[in-house]
């Protein structure tokens, strides 16, 4: 007999590497509580999906492990040419709130800016 766990679909694992400050500011979802994530997939998620994500930073050779949920879709061919990908919420606890305040960090005074993201 089987347990419903061992029915669920596996997190998918991401890998993203962001290498410049232009590329995490269009990423980045500050928006989201615990902070978040835009990621350029092609593949088909659900709000809701569980995805893995390996995140690096620019000019950190520490790789950052999320397990975050799908909070955010854009299809594909969605208006203005934005960029086919999902959104990732980051969980609520202690490492991802060191993680955003990290990214923050290196984005500063960029947070501010009226320029446009992946997302909004």
């Amino acid at each position: 007999m089987s347990t419903p766990a061992s029915t669920a679909p596996r997190p998918s694992v991401i890998q993203l590497s962001i290498k410049e400050k232009a590329a995490l500011y269009a990423a980045y979802i500050p928006l989201f509580a615990d902070g978040g994530i835009f990621i350029p997939s092609t593949r088909e998620y659900r709000l809701g999906d569980d995805v893995y994500v390996l995140l690096s930073l620019p000019d950190d050779p520490q790789r950052y492990p999320v397990a975050g949920k799908v909070a955010w879709v854009t299809p594909a061919k969605a208006a203005g040419g934005r960029t086919q990908g999902v959104g990732i919420r980051f969980p609520a606890d202690e490492k991802s709130r060191q993680l955003k305040a990290k990214i923050e960090d290196i984005l500063g005074a960029h947070l501010a800016s009226d320029r446009p993201t992946q997302t909004i």
